[in-house]
């Protein structure tokens, strides 16, 4: 595999693999040729910040375009051949991406790398998938092993502050509350729905997208999942069974 860059350079690359559902690539450099751009944390201060993004725009290599952090925490349905999983945490921006820039770095003025290009939602509304916990597990597992196995359960869910009853019951203040459902997944075989409140996974809080794909791991696959969810008065345990998401590229 090689790299050309868009100064007269070709970097030589082994051991490239690639995980279809969260658009990341790994690569492994037989030599470094070019300085390595740092990876950092888009967090809630980011939000209007200025930053660029890089890419090969409808085939025009080394473009750049300007923007700023327009959201964080959006979420975005990726396919992997029939199989479809939900992105969690997405960083939005308004710096403008073509066909072609899919890949390339969502960086901030100081060069760091906050996401990865990933879609196009409209005009002036791109995303991103972020540079997390959740991503940089996924690289690593990716230059360890090759591919990543990922547990399954098909929702996506924003922060969302308890009702009163369910948090003085539980002391906690803050849920995870579903905006959607994949049809036939695991959560919907469950019988959860959008707007339902998960309180804790496994028992453990859930309060984030990250604190639920956290526990997506290899492990989980085939295991019965506990998730609590307040449904009237009640505080009930909804069980699912999150299966392998199997991308057939």
């Amino acid at each position: 595999m090689a790299e050309t860059l868009s100064e007269p350079d070709r970097s030589r690359h082994e051991q490239a693999a690639l995980d279809s559902y969260s658009r990341i690539v790994t690569a492994v450099a037989a030599e470094l040729t070019q300085k390595v751009a740092a990876l950092n944390v888009a967090h809630r201060r980011s939000r209007g910040r200025f930053l660029g993004e890089a890419g090969n725009s409808l085939g025009l290599t080394g473009s750049v375009t300007a923007g700023v952090v327009s959201a964080l925490g959006r979420s975005l349905p990726a396919s992997g051949g029939r199989a479809t999983r939900v992105i969690d945490d997405v960083v939005q921006t308004d710096a403008t991406l073509h066909p072609g820039s899919s890949g390339g770095a969502l960086a901030t003025a100081d060069g760091r790398v906050v996401g990865i290009n990933t879609a196009i939602a409209d005009v002036g509304l791109g995303l991103a998938v972020p540079v997390n916990g959740t991503s940089r597990q996924i690289i690593a597992t990716l230059l360890s092993e090759g591919r990543v196995r990922r547990a399954h359960l098909g929702l996506a869910g924003i922060p969302a502050p308890l009702p009163p009853l369910p948090r003085a019951r539980t002391g906690r203040r803050t849920g995870l509350r579903i905006v959607e459902v994949v049809p036939a997944s695991p959560a919907a075989r469950a019988g959860l729905r959008d707007g339902d409140l998960l309180i804790t996974a496994h028992g453990d809080p859930v309060s984030s997208a990250q604190a639920l794909q956290r526990l997506m791991l290899e492990d989980a696959i085939g295991r019965p999942l506990a998730l609590t969810a307040p449904r009237g008065d009640a505080l009930v345990d909804v069980i699912a069974t999150p299966v392998e998401l199997i991308a057939d590229d």
